[in-house]
C-alpha cells in the first residue's frame, strides 16, 4: 500500500474502534486510535500474514500485550478480512466471539490471549526464540502501553530477548503518555523509555507513531537490524482522530454516548473525505 492507501484505512480501522465500543457502551477507545496507525500498517504492509489462512505456518506474529485495545486490533483484522466489519458491532456482547481483551482460541488472526498487562512481551519473546531454535524466518511483532511498561515483567521480557539477540523480534512502544490514572510521567514515570531499551541491548528507533513516512521507515529500519531486537519509541496522540477524545485521560476506558458517537464519526468522515480529495 502507498501512504494515501495507508491513510484511508487507518480512518476505516477508526471507525471501526468507535462504531465497536460505542455498540458495546464499554471499551478503551483512547489507546485504540493512538495505535489505529501502527496496527494499520502492521496488517496491511509489513506482516507476511493471510486472512485466508490465519494458522499458516510461516506467518509472522503480533502480540497485543496492552490488550485493552483490542478495539484496535479487531477492526484492524476486520478490515483485512480476518472476519466480517459488521461483526465489530458485537464486541463484548454476550455471545460475541469479540470479547473485551484478545481471545486465540476463537478469533481468527489473534496469536495470543492478553490482557493481563505486562506478560506479552514474555509471549512475544517466546515465539520469537521458538523461530530461531526451529531455523524458521518469520518475524514477531508486540504492541506495548507506556503505562504498561511500568510492569517489571516488560523488563525481564527485555533482558531475555536482549541476551539471546532476537533480531526477529520488534516492541512498539505505545507511548502516548496518558494511562488510567492520569499522564504516565505523573503515575509512575517509565522516562527515558529509549535508553531503557538501549540498556537491554535493542536497537532503538524513535518515531512520530501516527506518521506513515516515520512508521514505514522504522520498520524497515529494524528488519534490516541484525544481532538485536527493535525497539519503536511510537509518540502519539490518544484518542487520535476523534476531536473531544484527543489527549484526554478520561477516554482511556469510556464509550461515546449516541450524541458523542455522531461527533466522532462526523470527525472521522470528514478526515477521510480529506484523503480522497
Amino acid at each position: 500500500m502507498n501512504k494515501l492507501e495507508l491513510q484511508k484505512t487507518a480512518v476505516e480501522v477508526r471507525k471501526g474502534v468507535i462504531n465497536g465500543v460505542h455498540s458495546a457502551k464499554a471499551g478503551h477507545p483512547g489507546g485504540s486510535l493512538s495505535a489505529a496507525d501502527i496496527f494499520t500498517y502492521l496488517y496491511f504492509e509489513e506482516m507476511n500474514i493471510d486472512p485466508a489462512n490465519p494458522k499458516m505456518e510461516g506467518r509472522d506474529r503480533f502480540v497485543l500485550s496492552k490488550g485493552h485495545t483490542a478495539p484496535g486490533l479487531y477492526s484492524a483484522l476486520a478490515n483485512r478480512g480476518y472476519f466480517p466489519v459488521e461483526d465489530l458491532l458485537t464486541l463484548r456482547h454476550t455471545g460475541s466471539y469479540l470479547q473485551g481483551h484478545p481471545d486465540m482460541k476463537h478469533i481468527p488472526g489473534v496469536d495470543m490471549s492478553s490482557g493481563s498487562l505486562g506478560q506479552g512481551l514474555s509471549a512475544a519473546a517466546g515465539m520469537a526464540m521458538a523461530a530461531k531454535l526451529d531455523n524458521k524466518d518469520y518475524r514477531v511483532y508486540a504492541l506495548c502501553g507506556d503505562g504498561e511498561i511500568q510492569e517489571g515483567q516488560i523488563w525481564e521480557a527485555a533482558m531475555f530477548a536482549g541476551h539471546r539477540k532476537l533480531d526477529n523480534l520488534v516492541v512498539i512502544v505505545d507511548n502516548n503518555n496518558l494511562q488510567i490514572d492520569g499522564p504516565v510521567d505523573e503515575v509512575c514515570s517509565p522516562y527515558p523509555i529509549d535508553k531503557k531499551f538501549e540498556a537491554f541491548n535493542f536497537h532503538v528507533i524513535n518515531i512520530d507513531g501516527n506518521d506513515f513516512d516515520e512508521i514505514d521507515k522504522a520498520f524497515k529500519e529494524a528488519r534490516q537490524t541484525k544481532g538485536m531486537p527493535s525497539a519503536i519509541i511510537a509518540h502519539t496522540l490518544k484518542g487520535k482522530g476523534v476531536s473531544f477524545m484527543e489527549n484526554s485521560v478520561g477516554w482511556h476506558g469510556k464509550a461515546p454516548n449516541d450524541a458523542e458517537y455522531e461527533i466522532a464519526m462526523n470527525d472521522l468522515k470528514k478526515a477521510g473525505d480529506a484523503l480522497c480529495q
